[in-house]
């Protein structure tokens, strides 16, 4: 586990880049037909006659991506111990078919848990945004991450 980043890796301010991520028709649709089968994301036709004005993400797709990203960009290389959650989710703009997006990673607070000294809580925001740096995506939650043994 030595190789792996732990706790002490993440100071308050450091901030994680994430992507590239392509953004293409068919992910879009297998994801709504699987999860989220509105029209607006899965159909062309409807979604450009929507308040969308075009085939997007689902906003559950949306997380999804960038759970992916966080996946490759440094959880699987990480001394992770999962999350109780996400405090905030915020779908601010549709993503849509095309697009690239990109992300990042704020440690905005750290801490070491009082009842399990071994891990330490991270107070994070993430957001995802498109090649133009529109921002698509925000979210706020925790990420507990194993103390680094002494």
């Amino acid at each position: 586990m030595s190789g792996l980043l732990h706790f002490e890796d993440f100071p308050v301010g450091r901030i994680f880049e994430l992507g590239p991520y392509p953004v293409t028709r068919e992910e879009v649709i297998a994801f709504a037909r699987e999860f989220d089968p509105q029209p607006f994301h899965l159909d062309e036709d409807a979604a450009n006659s929507s308040v969308l004005g075009g085939l997007s993400a689902s906003g559950w797709h949306n997380c999804a991506m960038l759970m992916r990203m966080m996946c490759d960009g440094f959880l699987n290389r990480s001394a992770g111990m999962g999350s109780n959650g996400l405090s905030e989710v915020k779908w601010l703009k549709p993503v849509y078919v095309g697009e690239t997006l990109r992300g990042a990673m704020t440690v905005l607070g750290a801490r070491i848990s009082s009842k399990r000294p071994e891990m330490g809580i991270l107070e994070c925001r993430w957001d995802l945004r498109n090649e133009a740096g529109e921002l698509k995506v925000e979210e706020t939650g925790v990420l507990f991450m194993r103390v680094r043994a002494p």
